[in-house]
């Protein structure tokens, strides 16, 4: 059996009950980062073998740990914040697994688009993930596939590059776009701020975000921008 395992994105008391006994009762735990995961597993007193599994090291990784699946072992796979194959390595080993016959399991749990979709007030009836945007070579590209969907879309980004993708979402969708920034999502300092993009790049530039963010746009429909009001609102 393969199982992903969803860890907490950042308050460690979202780790569910399952998932503890789960990462207690396999063979191996895959980790994006054993460090990082290590603490994890301390806090909850879970003792099984850790072994590193991450995009740089994967392709390489896979055919051994399937062939340990297929021996009988049962191995869980984790990243370091977040559900596995979400924006985190997972898709590889999950397809291989598929493909060799393994049984996999996938617990659901945290994952930080969902609370920061729910949380922005902007239509979710209908999204679109997009996860990290590509740094350089078709970047501008894909900006300018975003701004023509209908249905609100989702952006992880980092706090240092926030302000450059919300301007250049502004030249590709207008500043009057609706958009919502959520950041330390379940952390001490969790934050959402919302308004338009144009809103957003004066907040940010006159106060620089810290921490992981998770940028939530709107989509180009203009009967989707009615009643897009909150008390948390850039514009107050």
């Amino acid at each position: 059996m393969l199982y992903l395992v969803p860890t907490p994105v950042g308050n460690l008391q979202d780790m569910t009950f399952r998932a503890i006994e789960v990462l207690k009762s396999v063979d191996l735990i895959l980790a994006e980062d054993t460090r990082t995961s290590g603490v994890l597993l301390q806090h909850f007193d879970i003792h099984t073998p850790l072994k590193s599994h991450h995009k740089f090291n994967e392709h390489e990784t896979t055919s051994d740990i399937v062939e340990r699946l297929k021996a009988g072992a049962h191995i869980a796979l984790i990243s370091d914040a977040g559900t596995p194959a979400i924006s985190d390595p997972g898709f590889f080993l999950v397809r291989a697994a598929a493909e060799a016959g393994i049984e996999i399991q996938t617990l659901p749990g945290a994952t930080a688009f969902v609370p920061a979709l729910v949380n922005s007030g902007l239509p979710n009836n209908h999204f679109y993930f997009e996860g990290f945007l590509p740094q350089k070579k078709g970047r501008q590209t894909r900006l300018q596939y975003l701004a023509q969907l209908d249905e609100t879309f989702i952006i992880y980004e980092s706090p240092f590059r926030l302000v450059k993708t919300l301007e250049q979402l502004a030249a590709v969708c207008s500043e009057e776009r609706r958009a919502s920034v959520s950041r330390e999502i379940s952390k001490v300092h969790e934050e959402t701020v919302r308004g338009t993009l144009a809103e957003l790049i004066a907040h940010f530039m006159q106060t620089p975000p810290k921490g992981e963010i998770v940028l939530i746009v709107q989509g180009k429909d203009p009967k989707d921008f009615k009643d897009f009001k909150d008390s948390n609102n850039c514009e107050e």
